[in-house]
């Protein structure tokens, strides 16, 4: 029996390395996104914890000095989630870029698996017209035959 050969198996193959690395690069960038979040979630835990701090000092006996570091803090860390809120921004879009590209790498693979399979089709109808005829010429020599 013949041995079924598809000639742009290295394609395939290729087609699949790269959605492997592709897939690779969506979880290393949605692994990017989460650290970030959680930076963000800390930080503005922070600030929840700062303005509580705040709050606490106006309650007390008014200390200008420690009011001043509160503020300053609270300066600062709204500042930090600004910044963490871009970096998050940048790592989601950096997520959807590889999603996009993991789409089209997991598009071209299907894409080459269904010519495979429709190459595998044809081979099978040949090898079997193939098995046909040779059915038939034995079928025509064994009555050629018992004629003689």
């Amino acid at each position: 029996m013949a041995k079924f050969v598809y000639r742009m198996q290295s394609i395939l193959n290729i087609k699949e390395k790269m959605e492997e690395q592709a897939k690779q690069a969506f979880a290393a960038a949605n692994h990017q996104l989460t650290v970030e979040e959680q930076r963000l979630q800390r930080l503005s835990q922070r600030r929840i914890q700062y303005l509580a701090e705040g709050a606490v000092l106006r309650q007390q006996l008014l200390d200008p000095l420690r009011l001043q570091e509160n503020a300053a803090a609270l300066d600062y860390i709204k500042e930090a989630i600004i910044e963490q809120r871009i970096r998050v921004r940048k790592a989601e879009e950096a997520v959807e870029r590889a999603r996009q590209i993991l789409q089209e790498y997991m598009i071209e693979r299907k894409t080459h698996e269904q010519l495979r399979e429709a190459a595998f089709e044809e081979f099978k109808k040949e090898l079997a017209k193939e098995e046909s005829k040779e059915v038939d010429e034995l079928v025509s020599y064994t009555y050629g035959q018992r004629r003689r």
